[in-house]
């Protein structure tokens, strides 16, 4: 017993020596992203980036706040209304869901576009042009219905439009000319239906058709924009099930085959990622294949994964490979800790890379970004950091997080490297 006490104890040691080790290995081990939080209180459900101080380097908006780059220490706060400028309570909701970039002024600065809860204002901030002061609010539009209101040049003529639904009409709200800082001009695309709500789920724009004119998406099929839009015509809607209302939904040419297919969670608040390829029908009209690469048992990933409330979808070139990935994650705690599907999983952050192989077979392969931050109703996407390659900002209820692409450092074997495997997914 003498030497047995010594030996045990000498075991242990070593034991907890090697333990250590190997903990401090994998704690070094390089990461696809590095992870910045800037917050950790709940201010949004969206966050973006922009150069407000015209210094050349990206700067990051969450909630009420700038913050400047490249550091993002130091932080200005552009809002504020108390309902802005507040910290949340997790277990309710914020009057900031998603935020945008653009100058609007034409001044060659870049103001901010805050679209607040579902069926509330959507505002911009001017920007002060460098003064450290609270920015002039404008109202932009005074109901903004959809979870998932787009920014973008819906039009093709380099003015941006809010496309949303309002007032029980899907459309899209852009700038009077006449009066560039009073509230936009709707146009509505549809006549006015009961589902066009402030909660409805699901809405995106694209090139559906080839025409060369943006079109409108939403759960429930896409609708072709005319070819004279005077009088705010309704659009031609073309009926197909995209799912039971998701988030942002994308137009993009998924296989290479030069028809566009359309991407979109399936249900914002549950299961499902999906690719639906364009393809015709008997009679010649355009219609869709479903794919799906995520679902609601392991079984449906090839890869075994499973995660749920997809809110926020951006879609980007993050590897630099010439396609376009899907970058999307958890929105965690969308309706309080003991609501929706899985509410206490971990709230992951994933980049689903397009890889395109022979005969136009399509894998989207899932590599983690992380684990404790998740989506909340936005996920942007942009080069912030001044690399070659896009970074990510998000900002929802742990607060707001940065995360700068370290692929050029790491160099594309990492990828091949750190690829996950494809398993036989356990059906549950």
């Amino acid at each position: 017993m003498k030497m047995l006490i010594p030996r045990l104890f000498t075991a242990h040691l070593l034991f907890v020596a090697l333990f250590i080790a190997s903990t401090a290995f994998a704690e070094d081990q390089p990461t696809l992203f590095k992870k910045t939080q800037l917050t950790d209180q709940f201010y949004s459900e969206g966050a973006t980036i922009g150069d407000f101080n015209k210094d050349g380097i990206m700067d990051v908006v969450i909630g009420p706040y700038w913050y400047e780059g490249p550091d993002f220490t130091k932080k200005h706060a552009f809002a504020a209304e108390d309902f802005m400028t507040k910290a949340y309570d997790p277990h309710g909701y914020s009057k900031n869901f998603l935020a945008f970039t653009w100058d609007l002024t034409g001044d060659g600065w870049t103001d901010i576009i805050i679209c607040g809860f579902p069926g509330e204002e959507t505002a911009w901030y001017e920007n002060p042009k460098g003064k450290d002061e609270p920015w002039k609010r404008h109202v932009m539009i005074q109901h903004t219905d959809n979870e998932s209101p787009t920014f973008g040049d819906l039009l093709g003529t380099g003015k941006p439009a809010l496309i949303c639904m309002s007032g029980g009409t899907m459309g899209y709200a852009m700038a009077d000319p006449a009066n560039r800082t009073g509230e936009w001009v709707w146009h509505p695309t549809s006549p006015k239906m009961a589902a066009y709500q402030r909660f409805t789920h699901g809405i995106g724009f694209g090139d559906v058709n080839g025409d060369g004119k943006m079109d409108l998406l939403d759960k429930d099929g896409w609708y072709e924009q005319p070819a004279n839009l005077d009088g705010d015509p309704h659009w031609k809607k073309h009926p197909f099930k995209f799912g039971s209302g998701g988030a942002q939904m994308f137009v993009y040419d998924v296989n290479g085959d030069g028809k566009p297919d359309v991407i979109t969670c399936i249900e914002a608040h549950g299961y499902g990622l999906a690719w639906f390829e364009q393809t015709k029908d008997d009679q010649g009209e355009i219609t869709f294949i479903k794919h799906l690469i995520m679902g609601d048992k392991p079984s449906d990933s090839p890869y075994g994964l499973r995660f749920s409330q997809m809110h926020g979808i951006a879609l980007a070139d993050m590897f630099g490979d010439g396609v376009l990935d899907i970058v999307t994650g958890k929105r965690f705690w969308a309706h309080g800790p003991g609501g929706d599907k899985d509410p206490a999983d971990p709230a992951v952050l994933y980049i689903f890379r397009l890889v395109r192989g022979p005969d136009g077979k399509v894998d989207y392969v899932p590599y983690k970004v992380d684990d404790n931050s998740g989506v909340g109703t936005q996920v942007t996407v942009g080069n912030i950091a001044g690399g070659k390659l896009p970074d990510i900002v998000v900002g929802n209820k742990k607060g707001g997080f940065v995360f700068i692409n370290q692929l050029d450092r790491l160099g594309k074997d990492y990828l091949k490297k750190n690829a996950p495997k494809r398993v036989e997914a356990d059906a549950k």
